[in-house]
């Protein structure tokens, strides 16, 4: 036997004291506050569905193609090998997975072709979507919340809405009423206006030779999401005002629709298998949705279901964190301990914890009043939207840094997760936007505040720290000045009141983090809390 050399002997290629990746895990059944919160918010019944969905997200395979679908962008391409304008764009078949994935598990379908609880099964379905790639989630929530837009107009609805129950998914570029299914875009922001549609500079003029309710519209949209969609909500101003028009990719004739032109896609920080676009109106044809004038009207019943989906969107990116905090913490060691299993780490991931599982249960809280048409939606839907975007990129944060190095290469999830974090707090209305919706809402609608009211004072009495937030709370003092504050406190107070009503085992650990004085980091906390078991409630068991 030939003696191997000190340098041949040495193994410097052995991988120990680190977590395996976190995949081939039942997404749902291993959420504990995610599969409660379904059940209490009336939607226990789909818990089968959900788990089958939960082991297809949680696969190697499916978070395979998130990172395939991020990896490969997205490519526009305005003209075809001849010269010919088609204004296309191209995926890496990941994306399509994702996609067809995501519609045929009933994303965009399931609250409105009739299934019970509807509402929350969109909900739980979007957070488990999330996971391996929230990008894709961007065309089937435009598609889930353009039904009740499209209602606004029967003679659209009758034909369009009947496409998206289907719940197919229908990638080949050709007239909608040949395909299996559809989805559904937005183009409202402009480059002069942001939040302020109506600085709007988008033209309309009614175009009688298309047919009865068709427009030609000319201008610029600074943001269209998912410009591969088959047809587009939009804002124009008519002569009757800004109106809502449906611009769909291809015209009745089965022509494309010529003046509908993607200018570029957006190099954006996150988000990137979504393909974001700018795009122009050179006379391109679209229908009208409701009355010209009431664009504002209309499609904010559009925008009331997509801030629905920001929530949910973000307590699943919450989630996902926090699952990668914990996983890697419970399989790698220092100083001859488990990282789990030190009282600093403890607490910084029980206080994670506590901050996804609020998430996670006011998110269903809201969509069960979406499904029982509760009026304290009005009121908790911009609420929660304001509190739990804004908090999801602060938690990913911490939950990358739990990881040490590991968590900030590319090759890991945590990179990605945290570009994405920050999306939804400006989509569908930035912080201000929201707060000063709050305050517009309270002082015109009083019976969305008695609705509000009354759902927090039905918990008084379950959680001391509860009783002061709430007797400390003065509706009279929400004003300009005060909107953030006002609705941070609203948030906080919203969400434990439903963890306290669903009898959550973590609503007076959340209680005594969220309403008593404490330190501003996660972890920074001196209150005598159960943390491991807060953090074995959060574990995802692989």
């Amino acid at each position: 036997m030939t003696a191997r050399s000190p340098v041949e002997a040495l193994d410097t290629h052995e991988v120990f004291n680190q977590a395996a990746p976190l995949e081939d895990v039942d997404l749902f059944a291993t959420d504990r506050a995610l599969s409660d919160a379904v059940a209490k918010a009336g939607a226990g019944e789909h818990a089968g569905r959900l788990s089958a969905l939960g082991k297809r997200a949680g696969s190697a395979e499916v978070q395979g193609w998130g990172t395939e679908a991020n990896r490969v962008l997205p490519v526009l391409e305005t003209h075809d090998r001849y010269g010919r304008r088609i204004d296309e764009v191209t995926f890496h078949p990941a994306y399509h997975e994702l996609m067809r994935l995501g519609l045929e598990s009933g994303f965009a379908s399931a609250a409105w072709d009739g299934t019970a609880n509807g509402h929350a099964l969109h909900a739980a379905t979007l957070m488990l979507s999330t996971q391996p790639d929230a990008g894709t989630t961007c065309p089937m929530t435009m598609t889930y919340a353009a039904v009740p837009a499209l209602a606004a107009e029967p003679d659209v609805a009758i034909e369009w809405t009947p496409r998206i129950l289907a719940g197919r998914y229908d990638p080949s570029v050709r007239p909608a009423n040949e395909k299996a299914g559809v989805t559904i875009g937005m183009a409202m922001t402009e480059k002069q206006g942001g939040s302020d549609v109506r600085a709007n500079t988008t033209k309309a003029v009614a175009a009688p030779d298309t047919g009865a309710g068709w427009y030609s519209l000319t201008g610029h949209k600074w943001f269209c999401s998912a410009p591969m969609c088959d047809a587009f909500l939009t804002l124009a101003y008519a002569d009757g005002g800004l109106t809502c028009f449906l611009l769909p990719r291809w015209l009745p004739d089965a022509t494309r629709n010529a003046g509908f032109r993607v200018m570029r896609l957006k190099d954006k920080m996150g988000d990137k298998s979504n393909a974001s676009s700018e795009v122009e109106y050179h006379g391109a044809l679209a229908r009208r949705v409701g009355p010209e004038g009431r664009g504002v009207a209309t499609i904010i019943q559009m925008v009331q279901h997509t801030r629905l989906d920001c929530v949910m969107g973000s307590a699943g990116q919450m989630r996902w964190g926090l699952a990668q905090a914990a996983w890697h913490a419970a399989h790698r060691s220092a100083f001859q301990k488990r990282l789990v299993d030190q009282p600093a780490m403890a607490n910084v991931l029980a206080d994670l914890a506590l901050e996804s599982e609020a998430a996670t249960a006011v998110g269903l809280r809201l969509a069960q009043a979406f499904d029982e048409e509760d009026p304290i939606a009005r009121l908790l839907t911009p609420v929660a939207k304001y509190w739990v975007c804004k908090r999801a990129p602060g938690m990913i944060y911490e939950a990358m840094e739990a990881h040490g190095g590991a968590g900030y290469v590319e090759t890991g999830p945590m990179g990605r997760l945290f570009r994405q974090s920050p999306l939804n707090a400006i989509w569908e209305g930035s912080g201000n936007v929201i707060a000063l919706d709050v305050l517009r809402a309270a002082a015109r609608e009083p019976k969305s505040v008695e609705a509000q009211r009354a759902f927090l004072l039905a918990q008084r009495g379950k959680n001391t720290a509860y009783d002061r937030a709430l007797n400390a709370f003065d509706w009279k003092n929400l004003h300009q000045g005060t909107a953030r504050l006002g609705v941070e406190r609203l948030a906080l107070m919203a969400q434990a009141a439903v963890l306290l009503g669903w009898d959550n085992p973590v609503a007076d650990a959340f209680c005594t983090l969220r309403l008593e004085e404490r330190g501003m980091a996660y972890g920074a906390f001196d209150a005598m809390l159960d943390t491991r078991a807060i953090i074995e409630r959060a574990m995802p068991d692989a």
